[in-house]
C-alpha cells in the first residue's frame, strides 16, 4: 500500500518506491531505502511529515504514493 495509507504514528517498513530513477535516487539521498523504517508524523495539507532514519521530512503526496510500505 502506498505510504500515503499509512496510519499516523506506526512503524513501516518500505517495500517498493516506484517511479523513474531520478524519482528513485531523490528519495533514496533522502533516506527512503528499501527495507527502512518510516513513520508518519503528520499530514497536511496535501503533504506528509514522515521520521526516516531519525531525521523529520516533509514529502509531496505525489511522492509519498511512490513510497509503497
Amino acid at each position: 500500500m502506498p505510504l500515503t495509507f499509512a496510519p499516523q504514528g506506526t512503524i513501516n517498513k518500505i517495500k517498493q518506491i516506484k517511479g523513474k530513477d531520478d524519482t528513485r535516487r531523490f528519495l533514496g539521498e533522502l533516506g527512503f531505502t528499501i527495507g527502512g523504517d518510516v513513520t508518519v508524523v503528520a499530514e497536511m495539507g496535501g503533504n506528509m511529515i514522515v521520521n526516516v532514519k531519525d531525521a523529520r521530512i516533509a514529502i509531496s503526496k505525489s511522492m509519498a504514493n511512490r513510497i509503497m510500505v
